[in-house]
């Protein structure tokens, strides 16, 4: 799953990358039924027409405060202390095209509409695939899920791998499929090979138009299916992206803080993306993909080599590639939803993060090839979209770089540098607000800090371990 969409914010800590931070907005208790938090409403349209509002507001407040006030700042530092003057172009060359970003990104999200979903008359026939590696109980609670959703049992079949677990996996998906004869079939690896070829072996095995990947921690949606198969009408469309949401919510501080940080990278971003048709990661916890398509690249992306080492991780990113380099198109269906299970301790979501981080990475460096494939409007938009999301990193760090600078010059710009960072986190949660209105958004302005003091040297570390290979949080 791509990860740095929901970390947009870590960067913020120097005044270059807190401008910015509202322009790339990225990167559960109950078991069943809604996951909003105990007094949460339901948006209602006029509530939505309002946090409308508020973010035009917001847009000319920030034009305003970034090139009025925090430009005319640094080029007054610039003047006085040469040696920086490059460092200091280079956030305000990050600045303007960021804040151009942020618009267009907001005009996508605003017009952005899901495909109607197929009717259980019109539904393509479908295999579900779960790989699950020491799941335990929590892998019967997902095929449950997949079990029980609204989709006609004569077109879906659910096939189910245990990749070599050593605890009792293997127990509960065998009770799965005793309990729904002919339409859950387990499988079973003869060893733990990884996630990957756990894959592969359900791809091989799949009788279905289209294939659906579901983590084995992750529940979905009753109507789920349905509305992930919707958009495959269109010939064109090789994956469709589910809407990916926080199980386990309210077990803590950091998954409270993640369910923002998901529902604004895997919710506000990819409906954008999906406007110019270029998904870049259509996420293992619950995709669509064609089954014609993957079998075109199931070969090399089974046996993809990055630096001369075999790929394991990242699976789900590497197959939203490998289609875009076959001509399709990625989509995202926001009525499509999942619920996945969030680490709850920092070393954990550390583990999580950088192995995101490297296979970011490594698709990354794969699409800037892959771009050049794509219909010209596509291409254009990705090009500025990747290469100003992508010049976040040298712009943050050279700004990590300016802050002490800018604080020994005068010491009384720490607390507005502090200030701004809360502010624009606070700007970009008003995206969060049109799918829920509830306190909850402030965890996203608290996690703005905590990625910003105890997150931000996972991306160089990453990079610098790109090749690894452990999964880590096995």
């Amino acid at each position: 799953m791509e990860k740095p969409l929901m970390r947009t914010f870590q960067n913020q800590a120097t005044i270059t990358g807190s401008a910015l931070g509202a322009m790339a907005v990225v990167p559960p208790a109950g078991m069943t039924g809604s996951a909003r938090e105990p007094g949460a409403r339901e948006p209602g349209e006029l509530w939505t027409y309002a946090v409308y509002a508020l973010i035009a507001i917001g847009c000319i407040i920030v034009g305003y405060y970034q090139f009025h006030i925090i430009m005319r700042r640094v080029f007054a530092i610039a003047e006085k202390q040469h040696g920086i003057r490059a460092l200091a172009y280079l956030g305000l060359f990050w600045l303007g095209f960021g804040f151009l970003l942020l618009v267009i990104r907001t005009i996508f999200w605003i017009v952005y509409r899901p495909a109607a979903a197929a009717t259980r008359e019109s539904a393509p026939s479908l295999t579900v695939i779960i790989p699950a590696y020491n799941e335990g109980a929590m892998v019967l609670q997902s095929i449950e899920s997949v079990a029980k959703a609204d989709y006609p049992h004569d077109r879906l079949e659910i096939l189910v791998v245990d990749d070599g677990s050593k605890d009792d996996t293997w127990s509960y998906i065998c009770q799965a499929a005793e309990r729904y004869p002919g339409l859950v079939t387990a499988l079973q690896q003869d060893r733990n090979r990884g996630k990957r070829e756990a894959l592969a072996l359900g791809f091989g095995r799949a009788r279905g138009e289209i294939l659906v990947t579901i983590d084995s921690d992750s529940v979905i949606e009753r109507g789920a299916l349905l509305a992930l198969a919707g958009p495959f009408r269109d010939p064109k469309i090789g994956a469709v992206a589910g809407r990916v949401e926080v199980y386990n919510r309210r077990h803590g501080i950091i998954p409270r803080m993640l369910h923002v940080r998901y529902m604004l990278s895997f919710d506000m971003l990819r409906a954008v993306e999906s406007v110019y048709r270029n998904v870049y990661c259509c996420p293992g916890a619950l995709t669509g993909l064609r089954a014609s398509g993957v079998r075109q690249v199931l070969e090399r992306w089974q046996n993809q080599q990055f630096l001369g080492s075999r790929c394991t991780f990242g699976e789900d990113r590497a197959m939203t590639n490998y289609l875009l380099d076959s001509g399709y198109d990625t989509v995202y269906q926001r009525t499509a939803v999942v619920r996945t299970l969030v680490p709850i301790s920092y070393v954990k979501l550390c583990k999580m993060l950088l192995r995101w981080d490297r296979s970011y990475v490594r698709e990354e460096i794969r699409f800037t090839r892959i771009v050049w494939k794509r219909p010209w409007p596509t291409r254009l938009m990705a090009v500025f979209d990747r290469a100003v999301t992508n010049f976040r990193y040298p712009a943050s760090f050279s700004g990590l770089g300016l802050l002490p600078v800018l604080v020994m010059q005068d010491p009384t710009v720490t607390m507005p540098i502090v200030a701004t960072m809360g502010a624009m986190s606070l700007f970009s949660v008003l995206y969060f607000l049109r799918t829920e209105r509830s306190m909850s958004f402030l965890y996203g302005v608290l996690y703005t800090y905590y990625s910003a003091i105890a997150l931000f040297w996972i991306m160089p570390y990453a990079v610098a371990t790109v090749r690894s290979r452990k999964w880590m949080t096995r």
